[in-house]
């Protein structure tokens, strides 16, 4: 078989691709999602607020855990609060470009409050019930991304919004079980994103069992990731970053808004 457009995007990707079948490889948007990546640069053109609601929908009609429904999301337009919500992300100084920015919540609040409405006790809450609302959350988030960027947009998630949850809870005016799961800044791209290498498929696409990865082949992905380029591999930085203790007060913050975490 001849190499298509999405086998040389996903070998670009993780140095090698499956036999991608012929129906698959003709598909536009299975090869968009191929050569994706995300966009930290913007032009100054607005979004239309009717583009972002749509989208909006969009991600809504993503699966939802037990059809509870547990995610939100909040569309920033207010000038002031989009200014305010930009400078706690300031030490990304792209994120100062994006025209537009949306917030993916966790809302396990409104089950608790249909709970209350048929006079129902609420047994589940433990950890669970903030896992459920979080995941509900981040698969609205991919729903959204994969939309945007078929109409021609370009996005970024922002998990740095958790380093800054009380004042984002009183920006965002959050009642207690709603809390952020990430950002996202939304615009129209100035410049084609870079595709990121990612690990190969043979080491994180696990059949029947899981298998490890061992150290020579995480040093075989540094090597290609880093292509030639100077500077640290990836896990390198990665282990570098993650020696910094991070977020240390989230599990405090979850407590604070009613969360028991058991």
């Amino acid at each position: 078989m001849s190499e298509t457009a999405i086998s040389a995007a996903l070998t670009q990707r993780f140095g090698e691709t499956p036999e991608v079948p012929e129906g698959l490889a003709k598909i536009p948007a299975l090869n968009a999602l191929a050569a994706r990546g995300s966009c930290r640069s913007f032009t100054s053109q607005t979004v239309d607020t009717d583009v972002l609601d749509t989208l909006c929908a969009l991600a809504l009609c993503a699966p939802s855990k037990s059809d509870l429904q547990q995610r939100d999301i909040l569309i920033v337009t207010d000038p002031a609060l989009l200014a305010a919500l930009k400078s706690l992300l300031d030490a990304q100084a792209w994120i100062a470009e994006a025209p537009a920015m949306v917030v993916f919540l966790a809302n396990n609040r409104r089950q608790r409050q249909v709970q209350m409405m048929h006079n129902q006790p609420f047994p589940n809450d433990h950890l669970d019930a903030f896992f459920n609302a979080s995941v509900d959350a981040g698969i609205a988030l991919a729903f959204f991304m994969s939309a945007a960027e078929a109409a021609g947009l370009g996005c970024c998630p922002i998990s740095t919004i958790r380093n800054h949850l009380p004042r984002v809870k009183d920006l965002l005016v959050l009642p207690d079980h709603v809390f952020p799961v990430a950002g996202m800044a939304v615009g129209y791209p100035s410049a084609a994103s870079d595709v990121s290498a990612r690990l190969p498929l043979s080491k994180t696409v696990h059949r029947d069992r899981f298998s490890d990865i061992t150290e020579a082949d995480i040093k075989s992905y540094d090597t290609r990731r880093l292509a030639g380029q100077n500077g640290p591999g990836w896990s390198e930085a990665k282990a570098k970053m993650y020696a910094a203790p991070q977020r240390t007060d989230f599990a405090a913050f979850l407590r604070s808004i009613g969360f028991t975490l058991e």
